[in-house]
């Protein structure tokens, strides 16, 4: 251990442990689930598939269309200025996914914002495969159905590549956020990332598993 001056040990720095949250919902690939399977898996692979080879003529079922990850992301610039939302966004995302969300951070300085690079601006999650479906669950049947004067969601939301973007100005449409434990309700932005070779491709899949389009 290094020496301070006067002779008295510099203390080590410790290594930033993060939020100490344990989530209750934490699902784990090992629980027996009673052999219930998520309702959307079920839709895709019933009703999806068959329409989609139908409609654009794929000759192999392995090369229909399907959702790979779903990455969710609370962006917080209030953060700089109180830290206490982030740590209540990150706690609210991860009961919301079942799993322990990343803190995201600033890529570059902005002097304008008071910004500096590091610091921290926002928290996500990354589903795959099981965690993925059982959210693509919740945020078809209970979330969206919830919100308030709902009227669908923007058909135009793609990036080119049958990826689609979806913005949920107010995370309490999910029944897992507990409004009294917030300051202020953020929002969250909701990546869907398939592996549709268009945005064509991309709208069927999410049109047949259930996605609200407005007309």
């Amino acid at each position: 251990m290094a020496k301070a001056k006067g002779g008295a040990p510099t203390p080590k720095k410790k290594p930033e442990a993060g939020y100490a949250f344990k989530f209750p919902q934490v699902r784990n690939a090992a629980v027996d689930r009673g052999g219930m399977r998520s309702q959307i898996l079920e839709r895709y692979e019933t009703k999806a598939v068959p329409a989609l080879v139908e409609e654009f003529g794929y000759k192999n079922r392995l090369t229909v269309p399907r959702v790979q990850k779903i990455v969710l992301n609370i962006g917080l610039g209030e953060a700089i200025k109180q830290p206490k939302l982030l740590e209540q966004s990150f706690e609210c995302l991860g009961n919301i996914t079942g799993q322990r969300p990343v803190v995201t951070r600033a890529k570059k300085s902005i002097a304008g914002f008071k910004l500096r690079e590091g610091m921290k601006i926002g928290a996500m999650v990354t589903l795959r495969r099981t965690q993925m479906w059982e959210f693509l669950d919740r945020l078809l049947l209970v979330a969206l159905p919830r919100t308030r004067d709902f009227r669908g969601v923007s058909r135009k939301a793609f990036d080119g590549r049958g990826n689609y973007t979806l913005g949920i100005k107010e995370i309490l449409v999910f029944p897992e956020v507990d409004i009294e434990k917030l300051n202020e309700v953020p929002g969250m932005n909701v990546c869907i990332h398939t592996s549709a070779n268009n945005d064509d491709e991309g709208r069927a899949l999410l049109k047949h598993l259930g996605m609200p389009f407005r007309q």
